[in-house]
C-alpha cells in the first residue's frame, strides 16, 4: 500500500527549495498568501453537503464515448483526446504528451473509493500509443494514479513535473534523466519541438498527511506556432490575467470546470469563473476539463458544463466539448453536441 502513497521531496530536495520566494517553513505556497488545508474546510456544512447531496451527483446511465485509434492520428495539426476529468491526450507532427492521466478506475489511495463513471473508463494504459512527454500537473490521486504511471513507465520517453513531485515517480521506478522539475515561469524543451513552461496556480497539494511539500503548476504548452494553456486545478485569481498578459493569447485553454463547493472556493473554480479565467488568459477557446469521471463534490454530474456554457456564451467564448474519447483538432468548428444532456 505505501507504494500508492509514492515519496515526498528528499531532504536535499527540501534544502533546494528553502531559497525560493514561493516555499516558506517546509510548505509551498500560493501567491498572493491564498491558502486553504482541508482541516479548514467547516465539517458541518460539509456534512449537510453529504445529506443534502442529490441523486444526480452520477451519471443515470453510462456516459457516451468514442473509441479513437490513438497510434493512428488523423491530422499532423494539434489535436486533444480528452478521457474524463483532468486525462488527455495532445498529438501533434507525431507527438504525443500526455496529462494527468488516471486510468485505474479511482481517484483514490484506495480502488473501492472514488470511482469513476461507468463509461467514463473506456481507455486504459494498453490504448496509449508511445509518449514523448508525460505532463503532471500536482500529485493528488486525481491527477496522479500510481496504478496508471507505474504500467505507463515503459511507453514514456520524458516526464515534466512541478517541483518536488518527480520524487513520486522516482519511488516508482522511473530513471532520473527520464524526469524534469520546474519551478513557476522556468522553461524546459523535453524533445524537440516541445516547450514547456510551469505557471502559478493557486491550489494545494500532497498525497500523505503532510501537505505542501510538493508544488502544483500550471503549464504554457508550445507546439511550434500554436500555443495550449493547460490549466491543472485552481481556484479563481489574478495570476491568470497575469499569465495571460506574460504568455498569451492561447490557441486553446484547458481549465478545471466541476468538483466545487464554497468550502474550498479558494483552490476551484466556480463554473462562472473558469470563463472568466479563460477570457483572462486571452484564449481563443476554452476546453473544460475537471468534471465527467469522478465525483469528488456534491452538485449534479452535469451542472459545470451547464454553467460554464452559459457563462461563456454570454461573454461570447467559444467552448468545444468533445466526448471522452472524441478527437478535437485545433482550428475546427467547436463540438457542441449536448451529450450530457440526461440526469
Amino acid at each position: 500500500m505505501l507504494h500508492v502513497f509514492g515519496k515526498n521531496p528528499a531532504i536535499e530536495s527540501q534544502r533546494r527549495f528553502a531559497g525560493l520566494t514561493n516555499y516558506q517553513n517546509g510548505r509551498f505556497q500560493n501567491l498572493g498568501g491564498v491558502k486553504f488545508s482541508v482541516g479548514e474546510a467547516p465539517m458541518g456544512k460539509m456534512l449537510l453537503d453529504f445529506l443534502r447531496k442529490p441523486r444526480t451527483v452520477t451519471p443515470s446511465r453510462p456516459l457516451p464515448t468514442v473509441q479513437t485509434d490513438l497510434r493512428h492520428p488523423a491530422t499532423e495539426l494539434p489535436t486533444i483526446i480528452w478521457f474524463g476529468h483532468s486525462s488527455y491526450l495532445i498529438q501533434a507532427r507525431g507527438l504525443n504528451i500526455l496529462v494527468d492521466p488516471v486510468f485505474s478506475g479511482a481517484a483514490s489511495p484506495v480502488s473501492f473509493a472514488v470511482k469513476s463513471y461507468a463509461g467514463a473508463d473506456a481507455y486504459t494504459v494498453a490504448d496509449m500509443p508511445p509518449i514523448d512527454v508525460l505532463v503532471l500537473t500536482h500529485d493528488h490521486y486525481d491527477h496522479l494514479d500510481y496504478a496508471t504511471v507505474a504500467p505507463l513507465r515503459g511507453k514514456v520517453k520524458h516526464v515534466v513535473t512541478p517541483l518536488g513531485v518527480s520524487g513520486h515517480l522516482r519511488a516508482w521506478g522511473y530513471a532520473p534523466e527520464q524526469l524534469t522539475e520546474l519551478n513557476w515561469h522556468e522553461t524546459t524543451e523535453p524533445v524537440p519541438g516541445v516547450q514547456l513552461t510551469a505557471t502559478p496556480a493557486q491550489h494545494m497539494s500532497g498525497r500523505s498527511l503532510k501537505p505542501q511539500c510538493t508544488l502544483w503548476a500550471s503549464y504554457v504548452l508550445q507546439l511550434n506556432e500554436y500555443r495550449l494553456f493547460l490549466g491543472g486545478d485552481s481556484g479563481y485569481g489574478p495570476h491568470f490575467r497575469a499569465i495571460g498578459e506574460q504568455y498569451g493569447p492561447f490557441d486553446v485553454a484547458l481549465l478545471e470546470n466541476g468538483q466545487y463547493n464554497p468550502s474550498w472556493h479558494a483552490i476551484h473554480c466556480l463554473p462562472e469563473e473558469t470563463a472568466q479565467a479563460a477570457q483572462d488568459l486571452g484564449a481563443r477557446l476554452l476546453l473544460p476539463v475537471h468534471w465527467a469521471k469522478f465525483t469528488l463534490a456534491y452538485h449534479p454530474w452535469n451542472e459545470p458544463i451547464q454553467l460554464v456554457l452559459k457563462a461563456s456564451d454570454a461573454i461570447g467564448l467559444p467552448v468545444t466539448v468533445p466526448r471522452i474519447g472524441e478527437s478535437y483538432t485545433l482550428g475546427t468548428p467547436p463540438k457542441r453536441d449536448a451529450w450530457w444532456a440526461f440526469d
